[in-house]
Formats: structure tokens, sequence, C-alpha cells
């Protein structure tokens, strides 16, 4: 498994290109737009596009979904049942799909967005914007930063240390570093 980084300078946010060069199948996940390097990606490197995999529906995560539904035949994973008026398939609680010749487990986290979920696949997590390195998701209320901060400790932070996290927003972590020093979801009591 190959996983290539595509930054969104419109709205600085992260979309990831997952590669099995085994099977010549890809995912991509979030693709808030899309531009001339991911197409040559899928391409050049003779790959089928599979499908896109949606961690929340904000148009930062989205709009590149019509894009992509024109040039490529596409299946849509994501919690939310119609995404930038894209059908998809709907994922509700945890869970593991088979995409790309690649397992790939999904966890509900609601908080930052009712339609929040973290995908994993090998030891990586794609956390969109639920987890991202010092901070988690921007929430509306108390109740919905409990939630959020629930959801991460119990399913996020059950994973191991070397898990590396790569956020909707911002650098990567590993759940290590962010059990650690995530300010937001800290345990410690000093």
């Amino acid at each position: 498994m190959k996983i290539y980084f595509h930054l969104n300078l419109e709205s600085f946010s992260n979309c990831y290109f997952v590669v099995n060069e085994l099977a010549k199948q890809a995912l991509i996940i979030d693709p808030g737009k899309i531009n001339e390097q991911i197409i040559k990606q899928v391409e050049e490197g003779d790959l089928t596009l599979v499908a896109a995999l949606i961690t929340h529906n904000h148009a930062s995560h989205t709009n590149g979904l019509k894009t992509l539904k024109k040039i490529y035949d596409i299946d849509v994973y994501a919690a939310d049942a119609e995404l930038a008026e894209q059908p998809s398939h709907v994922l509700k609680g945890d869970g593991t799909l088979s995409l790309a010749g690649m397992n790939v487990s999904f966890y509900s986290v609601p908080g930052h967005s009712a339609d929040s979920i973290v995908f994993k696949i090998g030891n990586v997590l794609f956390t969109g914007d639920t987890l991202e390195a010092g901070i988690i998701g921007t929430t509306n209320n108390n109740y919905a930063k409990k939630t959020l901060v629930s959801g991460i400790r119990t399913k996020l932070y059950a994973q191991q240390d070397d898990t590396i996290v790569m956020p909707g927003h911002g650098p990567m972590s590993s759940i290590g570093a962010e059990r650690m020093f995530n300010i937001d979801t800290e345990t410690r009591t000093s």
C-alpha cells in the first residue's frame, strides 16, 4: 500500500490517494478538489479508482466528488446519504469493508459533525476533522465536545501508539503522540 498526500490550497484541506500496487486499484479519501496531479496518478499509474471515502460532509472534503463522478465510475462511502448531490453507500456505526483489495475499517466518531467517520487502512487512521495534530475538531456545544472526546478516547486511543493519524487539515501525527500531547483529550493528572 502507498499513500499519496494532496493539499487543497483553497481550503487547506488534506486529500489522500491510497494505492494497492498489486491490484492496481486505488481509493481517494476526502477529495476536496480534484486537480491534474490526481488525475495523472490514476491515468499514468494505470490504476482503477474504486471508491471515494468521505470522513464528513463539509465542502472542503467533498467538493471534488462531482468531478470524480464525471470521470470515473466510483462508489462513495460515507455516513451521510447524499454528498455533493452524489448518492453514497451509507456507513453506520463501526465495521469493515473490502475495497481495492484492502481491508478498510470504519469508526463512527460524531461530535465535529453528526456524520463524522474515521477510516483505518493498515496502521493508518484517516481522521478528517475528528482528530488533528494536537487538537480535535470544532464542535457546536459542550455536549458535542464531550461526545467527540469520548469517541476519540474509546475508539481511536484504543489503537496502537504507532498508528499514524492522517487528518483532514494540518500535519500527520500518531496515536501515541495524540494520547500524550493532545490538550483537548488530555486524561493525565498532574
